[in-house]
């Protein structure tokens, strides 16, 4: 589903990512992690065109996001992104918001992207939230609305950049719940987080990123109790 090759991404002097190679099958979940500003986030932009690539190359489902004749619209309409802040429109109600896109984007009518909009709401487990708008939501609620906006579009693959930074630690569960849910439902996934448990929970694969390089991946349970490189080993016995 995803293939990445050689991907190196450059701000001025700044080298964010370093020849970095990825493979992420259909139905496979799949977490970053690593200490901040080790350019994992930037991975995931690159993975959605929201970041384009120095060099390498970035496949979504056998479509070259560096093809410049790529429609980079149609790749991202495939491919679900969640963010640490949740992005809504705060004038929209939360079926506003998650209909916005269906309607502009796919064509869909009011009625049919309403019927939408409410299913995805039963899916994250708040849809009495409905007409609601979002300063009228916790954080965690407000998530919840921006993954199901997301999952409305029906995706090929969910990316979701620490989506529970911004979160109240009794924020967190509501949030990682869904998630754990998605995964089971086969879902593809590509994670970045500094959640460990939902690491050790969900993932299938657990990539160690630092100073823009893939240092480790294996199981999660190996990486995390038989690490084979130093760096990460040093990086568990901080967090863990």
């Amino acid at each position: 589903m995803i293939r990445v090759r050689g991907l190196e991404k450059s701000f001025g002097d700044v080298h964010a990512v370093r020849g970095v190679d990825l493979d992420v099958a259909a139905g496979e979940v799949v977490v970053i992690v690593g200490p901040s500003g080790c350019g994992k986030s930037t991975i995931l932009r690159c993975l959605n065109g929201l970041e384009r690539a120095t060099r390498g190359t970035v496949e979504i489902d056998g479509v070259d996001l560096s093809d410049r004749t790529t429609d980079i619209d149609s790749v991202r309409a495939e491919t679900g992104m969640v963010f640490q802040q949740f992005n809504l429109f705060p004038h929209l109600t939360v079926e506003g918001n998650i209909t916005l896109a269906l309607r502009k984007v796919l064509g869909k009518d009011k009625a049919e992207a309403a019927l939408i909009a409410r299913q995805q709401l039963e899916k994250v487990g708040i849809p009495e939230k409905v007409d609601a708008y979002p300063r009228q939501l916790s954080g965690g609620q407000q998530q919840r609305v921006a993954i199901a906006r997301s999952l409305a579009m029906n995706p090929k693959v969910m990316l979701f950049d620490e989506p529970t930074s911004a979160l109240d630690p009794e924020m967190i569960k509501e949030v990682l719940d869904v998630m754990l849910a998605l995964a089971e439902q086969g879902m593809t996934m590509v994670v970045v987080t500094h959640e460990m448990g939902f690491a050790r929970a969900a993932a299938d694969r657990l990539i160690f990123v630092d100073h823009g390089r893939i240092v480790e991946q294996g199981d999660p349970t190996e990486v995390f109790e038989n690490p084979t490189e130093e760096r990460t080993r040093a990086f568990f016995d901080q967090i863990l």
